[in-house]
């Protein structure tokens, strides 16, 4: 290694070096397990990394101006909580715990790519001198905490207040997973691999049984790795044999995976990175020795889950590889040491099949041990990973390492490329890559699928189990992808999906609900499960209240005490009634309206809907705001408040007349939601772009008088008086022609907002043939020529 005065001329002040790294770990049965929180534990790791430069700690921590946080599990999700507490700025909390004082604190989004990520970010601000000196960190102590819930002993509290400035990014998982995937119980990594892996078997033609032992092949050797490092979860060589046989001890968790082949995260782990500049380092007195540069490094994001054309692969993956190496301005041949993501076979395969590598690479493919093995604590597991390549390629100086960092199914992929060999920084290129990633086109989604599908992935989980569980991914007859879960009473499906005989790219049968989708071998069984519904009135229901005279349907959402929002249940009602209401023939004209004096409706009913809202009929909230076909009008009769939901409602409806003393507003940004059931598309259709943008995005509300000043609302009527308005309404619609009115409405209906005045008139003209050749368009003339009211048929 050169001289520190030959290092430090050969390169830019600024550019950045990894200096020190440390790692720290605590097992329950470790004789001085101490139960360390997340912050006690990280900062036996930061004060290790600390240690590490070689210098006295305090002469580092001087320097350090920023200090960056991985994302806990605790705190990864809307869904996440923290049993014991937690430090309310985690950053802060162990800067204080290790003699740090930033002036800038961090805590990272959700994600595996999270440590190598943070390299490439903060090594970008070191080089542009928005940073000198910055450590990163991160820790997990799942085992702890699900220790101590089971614990008869007094609960710890890890709760502290700290305060100060924190940069906190939020979750940043938009695009990790999809409502479609929540709505079907595919939350977790596991099944969600799963879906993956099956995926790439079937397109490698391999059966069962020889995928099951590639997999075993591929990890083995990480178990050797594993069993020789110090701070592993599990310290254990195994056989690729006993990593992919099904036993008492290695049960199914969910088709192809066995317990060992998953990522272990019941562990107690924490690591650390100091990075400087050149110049901070040469300050601090930290030999060049310890510098380690990053040679290459990319950032990539693939397309969501569902969207993707071929399921059991990621090319945005070998697109990040490939753009490091080429920064890097080496081969694969040239790197040394690995260390690959590993939660999950796939995610290793997916990297190893890109660069050529096979799962017995003389020079492995882990550092650490891998996930399930030496542990996967969190979105932290590759800060270990850093932590041993750092390692590897001081012990080789010259030498290059490669990390790789995934986050979510393959989501996202960042890596580096480290060495002792002086370079100068390279800023990012990814962003042309990404780019180029985000031109290919994506497969579309049907979230309501009805009739034949084939099956393109699929797992079962537990399946040994009473409560098992399958999910599939299918295509519809016109290829757009579903998302479904086996019917559980159907074992002619779930023999299909555990036998030996390939079940992707056979055929079964889809059936949609509000809930969720449901899959059965054929349709036979479909029906047999889940009789379709007859179309028609029933003679109550629980929350809406129906009334017929004459032509006229009034249909009264009855839920008062609760402002009638509109629950799960009420949003099935509502849609059997619409659709009871569009087959009666003898029905012409609908009114909408909500129990007493108070409110039309409030919207989504969010304490009766445990699904957050997902649970939604295919037409839409209160079975109209996404019903393509409205062929016969409807009347919404605002009485009170028409809020969120009951706007976009309102709003579906083909007229509205309001009560003087009715409101409308969509507060749906105030509560972190959005207005998604048509009120982001139809408000602005309906009123000034000004004021329609003033209305989403500061939750204002309107007035009767002024929603009739910009067209929202067609009447109003004396307080108290709006149901009678509304009846005057539909009585003079009756008085048209039904065949006219609904000619009309679809015309509307079908009309482009954007299109050219003079062509849309034009295409219009069609509906005449419908009309001339209707019976009460005779009888219209007639009535007229005979000076009487006309007798309407509606044909």
């Amino acid at each position: 290694m050169p001289e520190s005065s030959t290092v430090t001329g050969a390169v830019d002040p600024a550019t950045p070096v990894l200096v020190g790294v440390g790692q720290a770990a605590e097992r329950l049965d470790d004789p001085e397990y101490a139960a360390l929180g997340e912050a006690d534990l990280a900062a036996r790791a930061v004060l290790a990394a600390l240690e590490d430069t070689g210098v006295p700690t305090d002469q580092v921590a001087a320097a350090i101006d920023v200090v960056a946080a991985v994302r806990s599990f605790e705190k990864s999700s809307p869904a996440s909580h923290s049993p014991f507490g937690r430090p309310d700025n985690m950053p802060r909390a162990v800067a204080g715990r290790t003699g740090l004082d930033p002036r800038h604190a961090v805590e990272e989004v959700t994600g595996g790519q999270s440590p190598q990520h943070l390299v490439n970010e903060f090594g970008a601000q070191i080089a542009a001198g928005a940073a000198e000196a910055v450590v990163l960190f991160g820790a997990e102590v799942m085992s702890t905490v699900r220790n101590a819930v089971t614990s008869t002993d007094p609960n710890p509290d890890y709760s502290e207040q700290v305060g100060g400035q924190l940069e906190d990014r939020g979750f940043g998982i938009a695009g990790m997973i999809s409502v479609e995937e929540v709505k079907h119980g595919v939350v977790q990594p596991t099944p969600q691999y799963a879906l993956l892996e099956n995926a790439r078997r079937h397109r490698l033609g391999l059966s069962r049984g020889d995928y099951a032992r590639q997999m075993g092949e591929l990890f083995a050797p990480m178990t050797a790795v594993a069993a020789q490092n110090p701070y592993a979860a599990a310290p254990r060589e195994h056989t690729a044999a006993e990593l992919a046989q099904a036993g008492a001890d290695n049960r199914v968790v969910a088709v192809p995976y066995t317990r060992r082949l998953i990522a272990r995260d019941h562990v107690n782990q924490a690591a650390a990175v100091v990075m400087m500049s050149v110049r901070a380092a040469t300050a601090a007195g930290i030999d060049p020795d310890r510098w380690v540069f990053l040679h290459g490094h990319a950032d990539t994001v693939e397309q969501p889950l569902m969207a993707r054309p071929e399921l059991s692969q990621a090319p945005s993956q070998a697109a990040a590889l490939y753009e490091a190496l080429a920064m890097a301005g080496i081969d694969i041949d040239d790197v040394s040491a690995f260390d690959l993501y590993s939660c999950f076979p796939i995610a290793v395969s997916t990297v190893a099949d890109a660069l050529g590598l096979a799962a017995d690479d003389p020079r492995g493919l882990t550092a650490t041990g891998g996930l399930p093995y030496f542990g996967g604590p969190g979105n932290n597991y590759s800060m270990h990973g850093i932590a041993e390549i750092a390692q590897r390629v001081r012990h080789a100086p010259g030498s290059f390492g490669m990390v790789t960092a995934n986050g979510g199914m393959l989501s996202k992929l960042s890596v580096g490329i480290y060495s002792t060999t002086p370079v100068p920084w390279r800023p990012s290129t990814s962003a042309r890559v990404q780019a180029e990633l985000d031109r290919r086109e994506r497969v579309a989604l049907c979230r309501f699928p009805d009739g034949p599908g084939v099956i393109e992935t699929f797992t079962v989980i537990d399946p040994d189990r009473d409560s098992r569980s399958g999910i599939i991914i299918g295509r519809t007859a016109d290829g757009a992808r579903f998302i479904g879960t086996a019917d559980p009473q159907d074992p002619v499906l779930f023999e299909r999906l555990l036998g030996e005989d390939e079940p992707i790219g056979t055929q079964v049968w889809v059936r949609s609900s509000a809930e969720r989708n449901i899959v059965t071998a054929d349709e036979a069984t479909m029906d047999r499960l889940h009789p379709r519904r007859p179309v028609g009135f029933r003679d109550s229901y629980d929350d809406v209240l129906v009334r017929r005279d004459g032509r006229i349907l009034e249909i009264v959402i009855n839920r008062p005490d609760s402002r009638n929002s509109l629950s799960p249940r009420t949003n099935r009602e509502l849609d059997e009634i619409f659709d009871a209401y569009f087959a009666d023939p003898d029905l012409w004209v609908a009114i909408l309206t909500g129990a007493g004096d108070k409110a039309f409706s409030s919207g989504n009913d969010l304490a009766a809907g445990a699904g957050g809202g997902l649970a939604t009929p295919a037409n839409g909230f209160g079975g109209l705001t996404s019903r393509r076909d409205k062929p016969k009008p409807i009347i919404a009769a605002v009485n009170g408040f028409a809020l969120g939901g009951g706007l976009e409602v309102a709003m579906a409806c083909h007229l509205i007349v309001a009560d003087e003393e009715a409101s409308f507003g969509l507060p749906e940004v105030k509560v972190g939601l959005v207005a998604a059931a048509g009120g982001l598309v139809r408000l602005p259709r309906a009123v000034p772009e000004a004021l329609a943008r003033d209305m989403i995005l500061t939750g204002r509300r309107v007035s009767a008088d002024e929603a009739l000043t910009y067209g929202l609302v067609s009447r109003v009527a004396p307080p108290g008086e709006v149901l009678a308005l509304a009846r005057e309404v539909a009585e003079q619609v009756l008085a048209a022609s039904p065949t006219a009115v609904r000619a009309s409405i679809s015309v509307m209906a079908d009309s482009d907002p954007k299109a050219d005045t003079v062509q849309a008139v034009q295409d219009s003209l069609s509906v005449l043939d419908r009309v001339l050749v209707s019976s009460d368009t005779r009888e219209g003339i007639m009535a007229f020529a005979e000076k009487r009211e006309p007798r309407w048929t509606g044909r």
